[in-house]
């Protein structure tokens, strides 16, 4: 009952408007704790809005939005402080190495050096990247930026993680291997996991799977129960028949 009274995510009836289009219409969900949800929409669909929503980058118009019961919108520092975010678009300073991008950031979470430094050890080892603490990120690979990214969204140790679009531009096995370090967080730590994604294989049959399509939640649940409520032979099937499209293959 635990997750389901104090959900690690809670979205109740979240709307969003840019001027007369609405980007967000009616949007309820929620993800309980140590649980992988994936937000699986086609580009556009109101994946990245709905996390600017989450992240306060956007104020909520219509509706709210609760981090372990802490709301966005009125006790945002509570909601901020257990949150950790990974961004679409990569956000690590290029000439700084990856040691100093996550002291950085840990400072901004008010962390002391000392303390910063042995999280930043921490994390690089559990992301299999502590032998290049010291090298420039610019020097690292495409899912080795990525994976850096994860680490500093761990640092100051939230219990949500949401992450849009993570394993875009990747190749197969960084996204393999990113899906494969997060998925073990939550199996390690109970970490609550959003992952948003127009990727179909990077759903699991044992994942919940939150379907967004121009704006509006078309199915919430474990897969399983998404493909025999739609009478679907797989969550690609599915897909395709709540929204009349296909859902994108591996890049």
């Amino acid at each position: 009952m635990h997750g389901i009274t104090n959900p690690a995510l809670s979205v109740e009836a979240v709307s969003h408007s840019y001027a007369a289009r609405r980007a967000l219409d009616n949007v309820t969900f929620t993800v309980a704790p140590a649980t992988f949800a994936v937000l699986l929409g086609l580009n556009g669909a109101g994946k990245s809005t709905l996390f600017s929503l989450i992240t306060r980058l956007y104020g909520t118009q219509h509706g709210h939005i609760r981090i372990f019961d802490h709301d966005v919108e009125r006790a945002s520092g509570a909601a901020l402080r257990i949150l950790g975010v990974v961004f679409q678009s990569r956000t690590l300073d290029l000439d700084l190495s990856v040691m100093q991008n996550l002291t950085y950031h840990a400072a901004l979470h008010g962390i002391g050096k000392r303390e910063a430094r042995e999280r930043s050890k921490e994390v690089l080892a559990r992301i299999a990247l502590a032998d290049r603490a010291h090298d420039k990120i610019r020097n690292l690979s495409g899912g080795q930026m990525r994976r850096v990214e994860i680490a500093r969204a761990l640092l100051h140790r939230p219990r949500l993680l949401v992450l849009d679009e993570p394993s875009v531009g990747l190749d197969i096995k960084s996204r393999a291997d990113i899906l494969s370090h997060v998925r073990r967080l939550i199996a390690e730590e109970g970490v609550g996991v959003l992952w948003a994604t127009h990727l179909i294989d990077e759903v699991a049959d044992d994942d919940q799977v939150i379907v967004l399509h121009q704006g509006r939640i078309l199915a919430d649940g474990l897969v399983s129960r998404v493909v025999a409520d739609c009478g679907a032979a797989d969550i690609r099937d599915a897909f395709t028949r709540l929204t009349g499209a296909a859902a994108s293959e591996a890049a």
